[in-house]
C-alpha cells in the first residue's frame, strides 16, 4: 500500500485511488464541484487543488492518482498539503472566477439551502470580487417535464452529462460550443426521456438543474425529513421522504451501496403527487348500485352480516402489489380463523410456490452481486422498465468489463443500454440452454460467477411452472449454482414490492385452496361469494361476477370502483411497515405523514374487523403482531440483512418435469409510469406516460 504524508501525518492508502479519495480516508474534506465518486473524472472545475511538495504548482487532487507520486529526494513518502496559503488562494481564485457570471438568484433559487456553490463559497471563498465585466447570459434549455433549467447558473461541471452517458446509458446530453460559448444542452433540442433523468437534479452542484414539479413549493429547512424505502418496484431503494405538515412535498434518494447506490427512478422520485389525489379517506358502502359514505361500524356491520353462516370455501382473499408484511400476515390469520384456504398474493398469476423453497423465488446472488458476475442470461425480462436502478448496475458491470461481459437475452428484443446477444423469444431457446445444446454456452466457458435473471413475464403464464423448472436446469447447466464459492446465480426479479414478502409469509392457497385463477373463475360462477381485496387492483374485476367485494386500500382505483364495501387504508409513506425486496431483504418504511381523514393503518383495520366478526386476532399492538410474525418467520426480523436461501431448492426444482409451451415471452410492465394505484393517481406520472406514448416514431433510444 502506498504511503502518503497528508498535512503532516503519515497514512497508508489503497492502491489505485486518487488523492481526493486518500484525503477523504484521512478525514480531510476537499471541496469539489465536478468530481463525483460514481462518475468518471473530468478534472475541469479545479476546486480540489492541493499542494504537493516538490511540484511547482497546485494539482487537481481528483485527477492525480496516489500511484503517480514518487517519494521525496530524502526517501520520505510524498507530502500532500491541503491547507497551505497557496491552496487557500487557489480555491479563492477558482470561486472568484466561477462567480463572475453567476447570477444573484439565491433568494429565488430552489437549490437555496442545499447548494454546493453556496456552501463552498462560504467556506472557501473570498468576500469580494474584482471583476466588473457584464455577466454572461445563457438561454434556458428544455430537458423534459421533470427538470427545470436555469443555464446562466451552470458552471460546466458536466456531472449531468457524465451521468446520462455512463449511468443512464443515454448519449443525449452534452456540451456545445467552446470557452465562453460552451453550453450544456440536448443534442436534438428535445427533452430527456430516460427513466433515471431526475438524478441529474441531485448531481447538479448549483441551481442550473432543478426539479420542475417541486419548483417554488418549499425550502429545505421547512421540511420534516423521514428515512424510508421505495415501493414502486421490488428493489427497496433507500429514499428520504420530505414532508410539510400532512403533505409529502418531495422524495429523494439515500445512499445504499447494497441496493440503489444513490440513484432512484423517476417514478420513485416524482410519484409523491399521487399520494394526495384520489385518496380513500372514509369507509364507503354500496347502496342501490352506488357507493355512499359510511362510518366504520356500519361498514364492519355489513361485512359481518354477509359472512354470518358463510361456508368457508366461499371466502377468498387477494393481496395487492403494495401490501406490507404486517397486513398480509393479519389477513392470512383472519382467513385461517374463518377457515378459508383461498389466498393468493400473486396478482399476475406467477407460478412461484414457497413450498419449493425460498431460493426458487428470490434474487439469490443479491443486487450487489451483479458487480462480480462474468456472464448474465436475461429471461423474460426488461430490467430497464422493471427495475431501472438494477439495469444501471448491469450497465456499470458491462462497462467495467469493457465489452467482455457475456450477456444473453431470451424474450422481447429491447434497448437495454448495453450490448447483448439476442438468443430467442420463447421457452424453446431456454430448453436448448437447459440441455446444453445452445451455442451461447460456449461463451460461458470459464465463467466463475454466471447468473440468470428471470422476469415475471417468464412464469406469469400457463406453462410458468415448466419455465421455472427449465430455468433451474439452465442455471445448473451454466454453472450458476456453486455452493463452495458460495454462489447462487439463480435470480428472480420481482416488480411488485409486496410479492417476495407475501411468498415468505405463505400468502398462497393452503391445502385444497384456490389460487388467483381459481378464485376468479369460482367468483364468476358464484362458487366464491365474498372476495377480500387487500389493495389488489391489477386483476380483471369483470371476472368477479356477482361476488361481494371488500376492498381495503389507499386509493380509489379499480378495486374501489368494483367494491361493495371500501375500508380506507394507509399508503407506504403513512405507516411503519415491513417489505421484503426481491433479494429477500426485509426493510421497513417509516411514517412521514398521517393517513388522511378516517383512513387507518391496514393491520389495525383487520384487527378491528376480526373483533366484530367474533374471530379476534391474537394481538392488540403492532409489536405483538410482529412478535407473532417473527416467531413464524424469523428471517423477517433481520431488518436490512439477507438470510441466504438454500440453493439445494434449485437442484430439486431442476428435477421436475418441464413441458413448456411455444408462446413467446411477453412483457411484465406495459407502462412503466402506471403500474400501481399511487402512480395512476399521479398527474406527473400521467404526463410522463402520455409523453412516452407520443414519442413513438420519434424515439431516439432514450425512452425509458
Amino acid at each position: 500500500m502506498p504511503k502518503l504524508i497528508i498535512d503532516g501525518k503519515e497514512h497508508d492508502v489503497p492502491d489505485g485511488i486518487t488523492l481526493i479519495q486518500a484525503c477523504q480516508l484521512a478525514g480531510i474534506e476537499i471541496p469539489r464541484f465536478c468530481y463525483h465518486e460514481r462518475l468518471s473524472i473530468a478534472g475541469n472545475c479545479r476546486m480540489c487543488l492541493v499542494e504537493i511538495a516538490g511540484m511547482p504548482k497546485p494539482v487537481a487532487s481528483c485527477a492525480m492518482g496516489v500511484n503517480d507520486l514518487r517519494p521525496s529526494r530524502d526517501g520520505t513518502p510524498p507530502t500532500i498539503i491541503t491547507g497551505s496559503e497557496t491552496v487557500k488562494k487557489a480555491r479563492e481564485g477558482v470561486l472568484e472566477f466561477l462567480l463572475i457570471n453567476h447570477p444573484l438568484d439565491c433568494p429565488i433559487c430552489d437549490q437555496g439551502g442545499e447548494c454546493d456553490l453556496q456552501d463552498q463559497t462560504m467556506a472557501y471563498g473570498f468576500d469580494a470580487g474584482r471583476f466588473q465585466d457584464n455577466k454572461r447570459a445563457v438561454e434556458d434549455k428544455y430537458l423534459g417535464p421533470l427538470i427545470g433549467t436555469f443555464m446562466t447558473r451552470c458552471i460546466h461541471c458536466t456531472r449531468c452529462v457524465r451521468f446520462m452517458n455512463e449511468v443512464a446509458g443515454v448519449d443525449e446530453l452534452g456540451a456545445i460550443g467552446r470557452g465562453e460559448d460552451m453550453e450544456i444542452s440536448t443534442y436534438l433540442e428535445q427533452g430527456m426521456l430516460s427513466n433515471l433523468s431526475g438524478n441529474v437534479v441531485d448531481l447538479c452542484p448549483v441551481g442550473a438543474l432543478t426539479s420542475k414539479p417541486y419548483a417554488f413549493m418549499a425550502r429545505p429547512w421547512e421540511l420534516t425529513k423521514t428515512l424510508s424505502i421505495d415501493v414502486m418496484d421490488a428493489l427497496g431503494s433507500a429514499i428520504r421522504v420530505d414532508a410539510r405538515g400532512r403533505e409529502v412535498m418531495r422524495i429523494l434518494p439515500r445512499v445504499n451501496d447494497a441496493i440503489n447506490e444513490e440513484w432512484i427512478s423517476d417514478k420513485a422520485r416524482h410519484v409523491w403527487d399521487g399520494l394526495r389525489t384520489q385518496r380513500l379517506d372514509r369507509p364507503y358502502v354500496r347502496r342501490g348500485g352506488k357507493l355512499e359514505p359510511a362510518d366504520w361500524d356500519e361498514a364492519f356491520g355489513i361485512i359481518a352480516e354477509r359472512l354470518k353462516g358463510l361456508d368457508c370455501s366461499r371466502f377468498a382473499a387477494i393481496a395487492g402489489d403494495l401490501a406490507a408484511a404486517e397486513e398480509m400476515f393479519a389477513l392470512k390469520l383472519l382467513a385461517e380463523q374463518l377457515g378459508s384456504p383461498n389466498l393468493d398474493c400473486r396478482q399476475d398469476g406467477a407460478a412461484l410456490d414457497p413450498a419449493q423453497g425460498r431460493a426458487t423465488y428470490l434474487f439469490n446472488s443479491t443486487i450487489a452481486g451483479i458487480d462480480q458476475v462474468d456472464a448474465i442470461l436475461l429471461i423474460g425480462t426488461n430490467p430497464r422498465h422493471e427495475a431501472p436502478v438494477l439495469n444501471a448496475r448491469i450497465r456499470r458491470r458491462w462497462l467495467k468489463a469493457q465489452g467482455k461481459l457475456a450477456i444473453g437475452l431470451i424474450g422481447e428484443d429491447a434497448d437495454l443500454t448495453y450490448a447483448y446477444d439476442y438468443l430467442g423469444a420463447g421457452p424453446e431457446t431456454l430448453a436448448k440452454i437447459a440441455d446444453g445444446s445452445h451455442p451461447f454456452l460456449k461463451r460461458l466457458e470459464g465463467a466463475e460467477r454466471p447468473m440468470l435473471i428471470l422476469g415475471q413475464a417468464a412464469f406469469a403464464r400457463a406453462d410458468g411452472a415448466a419455465v421455472l423448472a427449465l430455468a433451474a436446469k439452465a442455471a445448473i447447466q451454466m454453472g450458476a449454482i456453486k455452493p463452495a464459492l458460495p454462489w447462487n446465480g439463480f435470480n428472480v426479479l420481482h416488480n411488485a414490492a409486496a410479492r417476495a414478502g407475501g411468498l415468505d409469509l405463505g400468502f398462497v392457497p393452503t391445502k385444497g385452496g384456490l389460487d388467483l385463477e381459481g378464485i376468479l373463475d369460482a367468483a364468476g360462477k358464484g362458487k366464491v361469494e365474498i372476495v377480500y381485496l387487500l389493495g389488489a387492483d391489477e386483476i380483471d374485476m369483470e371476472r368477479l361476477g356477482d361476488a361481494f367485494v371488500i376492498y381495503q386500500g389507499s386509493h380509489g382505483d379499480a378495486g374501489a370502483h368494483r367494491a361493495d364495501v371500501i375500508l380506507p387504508g394507509a399508503a407506504y409513506t403513512e405507516k411503519d411497515a415491513i417489505y421484503v425486496n426481491t433479494e429477500g431483504r426485509a426493510q421497513m418504511t417509516a411514517r412521514a405523514v398521517f393517513p388522511p381523514g378516517d383512513a387507518r393503518e391496514d393491520w389495525t383495520i383487520l384487527r378491528a374487523l376480526s373483533g366484530v366478526l367474533g374471530k379476534k386476532l391474537p394481538f392488540d399492538s403492532v409489536q405483538e403482531l410482529r412478535a407473532r410474525m417473527f416467531a413464524a418467520h424469523p428471517h423477517l426480523a433481520l431488518l436490512d440483512l439477507i438470510d441466504p436461501a438454500d440453493s439445494a431448492a434449485i437442484e430439486r426444482l431442476a428435477k421436475q418435469p418441464a413441458k413448456h409451451g411455444k408462446e413467446r415471452f411477453g412483457h411484465a410492465v406495459a407502462d412503466f409510469y402506471l403500474t400501481n394505484p399511487i402512480a395512476r393517481a399521479s398527474t406527473i406520472m400521467a404526463n410522463l406516460s402520455a409523453l412516452h406514448a407520443g414519442a413513438g416514431d420519434k424515439a431516439t433510444g432514450t425512452d425509458g
